[in-house]
């Protein structure tokens, strides 16, 4: 890929960077590159790592959510929704003829 540029071609590159960003911002810029390509590289060698403390995490607090001298508690019904004391139905399916 880079076998065709030569060196007349990568100074002209660097002085158009240089003057676009000036050369005080040029070590920012080189280091928040360097710190963007280090953080790929750990988040691509350590995804499976990552991935599995989620799933223990997760594992674990499933076990500790319900107590083990315990039963758990039955889910109570959803609330029917009332007017002036009276639960409302919903109508009835249009017919069809």
């Amino acid at each position: 890929m880079f076998g065709s540029i030569g060196i007349t071609e990568l100074v002209l590159i660097l002085v158009i960077v240089m003057i676009i960003f000036g050369a005080g911002e040029l070590p920012q810029l080189g280091e928040g590159l360097g710190k963007a390509i280090k953080g790929f590289k750990k988040s691509v060698h350590e995804a499976d790592a990552i991935e599995a403390e989620a799933l223990q995490a997760q594992a674990q607090t499933q076990v500790t959510a319900e107590p083990q001298g315990q039963p758990a508690q039955p889910a109570t019904a959803p609330a029917v929704p009332m007017v002036d004391g009276k639960p409302i139905t919903p109508p009835p399916p249009p017919s069809q003829t």
